[in-house]
């Protein structure tokens, strides 16, 4: 990813590893100035936090024996890329009482599986399907 792996002494990366340290375009952090914004040479797009970031953020984690942490900043980057209102969708879905059946998660990782490349959350939402069976999450029609 970085070439040279990064270690717990690297964080923060802004401060320790700015040479890592870019946007999706692939501007460096030395380019994000208030000049860059004013002269429209820094955009919106350049301040979104970056699948590589994430990715990078766990690799830290990982070098701090943080494992659980690491795994959610997987699962954050695997979701950099899909839009919005399919987060909100699935997120609302996620919430107990609001899918009406197993059949609706396990759509909802499907499509994450499939038209997004994120396994991870996919497989978080499969786990969810079964907890909410077990527990009668889905909601209840009378």
């Amino acid at each position: 990813m970085t070439g040279k792996p990064l270690t717990v002494a690297d964080y923060p990366l802004a401060e320790n590893r700015p040479d890592v340290v870019e946007t999706k375009a692939g501007k460096k952090l030395d380019d994000i100035t208030l000049d860059g914004v004013l002269s429209d040479r820094v955009s919106l797009e350049d301040l979104r936090i970056t699948d590589r970031a994430l990715r990078q953020q766990a690799e830290i984690s990982t070098a701090a024996g943080r494992p659980t942490l690491a795994a959610n900043f997987e699962r954050g980057a695997e979701l950099v890329d899909v839009p919005q209102d399919v987060i909100m969708r699935i997120y609302e879905l996620l919430r107990p009482g609001r899918a009406g059946s197993r059949q609706e998660l396990l759509a909802a990782a499907r499509e994450l599986r499939e038209t997004y490349g994120a396994e991870g959350v996919a497989a978080f939402i499969e786990e969810a399907a079964d907890v909410y069976e077990r527990r009668s999450l889905y909601k209840k029609r009378f």
